[in-house]
């Protein structure tokens, strides 16, 4: 692996951190402000005007590599966006990580990025054109139903909502939570996943399908808070109840039995855009507790010169690099070897980047001392944002389930005692 960027990777990196520096950074206070005015569930009047500049400048939907089948609605859109590779897209949304809001401004926010993909790999051309469309250009948000309150959903197979054909439709039943972006007012699809067939193997029991958020039977029955915070402009993290909601047959993806297949292809790359976002945090954390560090005189001396805190800002730097480096070869595995051969490098990266977040961040955090836990700097928000990684997409344990499995797998055949 060649750990330089090339020439085209840094021009993207040259175009993004531009952009940043010119609209986001310096309404980035304009946002928060427009955040709290009027309804809490709404879109932010500066995401859509910077949106609309960012995709006049081509900085859009730059999380989607490329495809096979390159598919043209007319002769201005095309599903496939810039076509980064996966390497390319960790360096620009490392910087995108570093304000909370700026992935929606460039298209490439979750969850709609992993939805889209999922339309674009696995959706029929009616459906691309009817759900794909809008959100590939930012006219709609789109929410992701899968986790359920009443079982472990971390074991997939667990999920207990029903999908069950009746003549031209599918009739759902069951409840969801953390079904994020659904609170958001411009919310246009939930991806629905559940069982149509409870009787099949346990790996062919689930199918995922495409529901309307507005058909009869669904009920939002409560936003969930993040330690305290509903991600309103983002769309929040919702209950949502379906009872007897019939949808048609041909919202049905790829075809029945097909959900965990789906899930599979949507979470790998979903896992990881997280984990690039996550470096941006961790260098803002890094960067806001070296600053009050060197502002800030105890015992007679700057309170980065003591020497506990020389350890932990040692501490941050390494585990950011060593965090980035795993990051951009997990990037790197997938885009030369595909996404089942980055297997490993997916969850090993899942697993660091968020437990590396939260220690930057909660060091960060203690260097404000009581500052660190209001809301006067945005660290408390900060952490709450990352710390919930360590569960979405799966969480640490199986991740490094999976890790632990694949290991041992190089030496299950070996004799007792010799080297595989």
């Amino acid at each position: 692996m060649i750990f330089e960027h090339s020439d085209e990777t840094r021009t993207w990196i040259a175009r993004v951190q531009r952009f940043m520096d010119e609209h986001i950074y310096p309404n980035d206070e304009l946002y928060h402000r427009q955040e709290r005015e009027g309804d809490r569930w709404k879109a932010v009047p500066i995401v859509d005007e910077l949106k609309a500049k960012a995709r006049a400048e081509g900085l859009w939907n730059l999380f989607m590599p490329p495809h096979s089948g390159h598919v043209h609605v007319d002769d201005t859109f095309e599903f496939e966006g810039v076509q980064l590779s996966n390497l390319q897209f960790a360096a620009v949304a490392e910087i995108l990580g570093k304000v909370g809001w700026a992935s929606e401004v460039f298209n490439c926010s979750a969850p709609d990025t992993g939805n889209m993909e999922v339309l674009m790999r696995y959706g029929t051309r009616a459906q691309k054109d009817r759900y794909l469309r809008p959100l590939m250009r930012g006219e709609t948000r789109s929410s992701f139903l899968m986790t359920e309150p009443a079982v472990a959903s971390s074991d997939a197979s667990n999920i207990e909502t029903r999908i069950e054909r009746d003549g031209d439709h599918y009739v759902i039943n069951g409840r969801k939570w953390f079904s994020s972006g659904a609170g958001h007012p411009r919310c246009d699809v939930y991806i629905v996943m559940g069982k149509t067939d409870p009787t099949a193997g346990p790996y062919n029991q689930q199918s995922m399908i495409l529901v309307d958020p507005k058909t009869p039977g669904i009920t939002v029955e409560r936003m969930l808070p993040v330690f305290g915070y509903e991600h309103e402009a983002h769309g929040g993290h919702a209950q949502v109840l379906l009872e007897n909601v019939r949808v048609p047959a041909g919202n049905i993806l790829l075809g029945e039995g097909r959900g965990f297949e789906i899930a599979q292809g949507r979470l790998g790359p979903g896992r990881i855009h997280h984990c690039m976002r996550i470096i941006g945090a961790c260098e803002v954390a890094l960067e806001m507790m070296c600053r009050r560090l060197l502002s800030r005189v105890a015992f007679g001396k700057a309170i980065a010169e003591h020497s506990v805190w020389e350890q932990r800002i040692a501490e941050a730097r390494i585990d950011i690099e060593m965090c980035r480096l795993l990051c951009l070869k997990a990037a790197y595995m997938m885009d030369v070897a595909g996404n089942k051969s980055a297997r490993a490098e997916i969850a090993m990266i899942k697993v660091a980047a968020p437990r590396i977040a939260c220690k930057v961040i909660d060091d960060a955090i203690q260097a404000h001392g009581g500052a660190g836990v209001t809301a006067d700097f945005g660290l408390a928000e900060l952490y709450a944002n990352n710390r919930i990684h360590r569960i979405t997409d799966g969480p640490d344990e199986v991740h490094a389930r999976t890790v632990a499995r694949l290991e041992l797998r190089k030496y299950a055949n070996a004799a007792p005692g010799q080297a595989a």
